[in-house]
């Protein structure tokens, strides 16, 4: 079995990628219906537990998980899902006062707090009041021992945009109208009982349909991301395994990047300011949070949307489905401006289990090329990339203009350059926002994270043969 050569970063990770692959197995096979309720035995045979209290409740989860890997709940329209069961264990958090109070006389706790919440036991120790305290942090800023402590559940410590909270049953529940859909909980989550729905059933019938009638192909548009990713075997394998499972052609995401970077760089110098719409959770959270700013986002579709609406035109019949390690992108293609060019979305994670559910060791295929864009193109994969690239096309097109761009590291990044710009306190004209911390290199789904992956990314890009963005976009018609 092909797992033995790679390692995800976490258990949880890998639990996830085998019930993916159990039941792209029995997709592929046609017998997903008949077998769904023997996945579960499959991935935890034994009578003993590995994970919980009893191998039942393992079991009760893991039929959760094979629905979400099934598409999860269609009453909800948010591709991040929270599985009730699996979210028992985490304390509340909130401020606490730790062992290292030692009783002071300053009592500086109790006079910052506002609201009365902190009093003293018989050993003078400090106690918060819940009931009065608003978590305002005042108390553990001035405690000389900071003895004070905020215990923050990982997934709330994870959200930076405060969708998340507590249900009665202290279930970890979301706020569809916070939420932007960038998956960092999904990752943080240490029991994974918040995940991201899956459409790889979806993936294997486009496959399998194009089989079987042959009226139409199946192309894989993957993000720049993946050089960074299936680190155990080369690129050039991994394109070859995606069209040995069906797919007809493989195009880079970063060609797109290429084309967005291009037009981009005019409509800049034409409005004098921009946002990035590269990023559909930051697009998301302006949308949100930003309303009177939506005018400023970049009317380009994200690389992901350009390539393949140049795709569909050349091949209107073609189905395309995008690859990459943003559970963001998830949400992208439902859009109604977007989904006439994407037909379905899968991570790094979800295209590992299509790999092993067809026992297709990549390591053993040749290979095939991937080279479509330009240096500037790949680097959108890493935070910083999609402004050098902008610079790159002002420079081509002999637009004089100058850029004076905000690369946002991680969404909390991004709120901050918004709220600048928003009270004219930067000069900024344009804003990259990536949600994820790194950029793409950081997305939820991808199999590895790391520093690395943002030298491994450059990497990618230097190799890339288009040396301009001019020169790759003249490529657009060899497709």
């Amino acid at each position: 079995m092909q797992t033995k050569l790679y390692k995800f970063d976490t258990k949880v990770q890998y639990l996830k990628y085998k019930v993916l692959r159990e039941v792209a197995r029995e997709a592929w096979n046609g017998t997903l219906l008949e077998n769904i309720l023997d996945i579960p035995k499959i991935i935890v045979p034994g009578k003993e537990p590995t994970m919980r209290c009893c191998v039942y409740k393992e079991r009760a989860i893991l039929e959760e998980r094979v629905k979400i890997a099934m598409g999860g709940d269609k009453s909800n329209p948010n591709v991040i899902q929270v599985i009730d069961i699996a979210c028992d264990e985490c304390p509340m958090g909130g401020y606490e006062v730790t062992n290292a109070c030692r009783g002071c006389l300053a009592h500086r706790c109790q006079d910052a707090c506002k609201r009365g919440a902190i009093s003293f036991d018989h050993n003078q120790k400090a106690v918060i009041d819940k009931t009065k305290c608003v978590e305002c942090g005042m108390c553990a800023k001035v405690c000389p021992y900071t003895a004070i402590m905020n215990f923050k559940r990982p997934c709330v410590n994870a959200c930076k945009v405060k969708a998340i909270s507590m249900n009665e049953d202290k279930a970890a529940t979301i706020d569809n109208e916070k939420c932007i859909s960038c998956g960092a909980c999904v990752y943080q989550c240490p029991f994974g009982a918040i995940t991201d729905k899956s459409f790889i059933i979806n993936v294997i019938d486009l496959i399998q349909k194009s089989e079987n009638n042959s009226k139409y192909k199946v192309y894989a548009v993957v993000a720049p991301t993946i050089a960074s990713q299936f680190s155990y075997a080369k690129l050039g394998q991994v394109v070859k395994g995606i069209k040995e499972l069906g797919f007809h052609s493989v195009v880079e995401a970063a060609l797109g990047a290429d084309m967005v970077a291009f037009s981009e760089g005019r409509e800049l110098a034409e409005k004098g300011f921009l946002t990035s719409s590269c990023c559909p959770a930051f697009v998301d959270y302006i949308k949100k949070n930003h309303p009177d700013m939506v005018e400023n986002i970049s009317h380009n579709l994200s690389p992901m949307a350009s390539i393949a609406q140049y795709i569909k035109k050349t091949d209107p019949d073609c189905k395309i489905v995008f690859m990459g390690p943003c559970t963001a992108k998830k949400m992208e293609f439902q859009k109604e401006e977007v989904h006439p060019y994407i037909d379905s979305v899968i991570t790094f994670e979800e295209l590992q289990a299509l790999f092993d559910s067809k026992d297709i060791n990549i390591t053993e295929l040749g290979e095939e090329l991937l080279d479509n864009a330009s240096y500037y193109g790949r680097i959108f994969a890493r935070c910083g990339g999609l402004s050098d690239a902008v610079q790159e096309s002002l420079k081509e097109q002999g637009i004089e203009f100058d850029l004076k761009a905000t690369s946002c590291n991680g969404i909390e990044e991004c709120r901050v350059a918004l709220i600048k710009k928003s009270k004219n306190l930067t000069d900024s004209n344009f804003i990259e926002g990536m949600a994820c911390v790194g950029g793409c290199i950081g997305g939820a789904g991808c199999l590895t994270h790391g520093e690395k992956n943002k030298a491994e990314v450059d990497k990618y890009g230097e190799e890339a043969h288009e040396k301009t963005i001019t020169d790759a976009i003249s490529m657009v018609t060899m497709l």
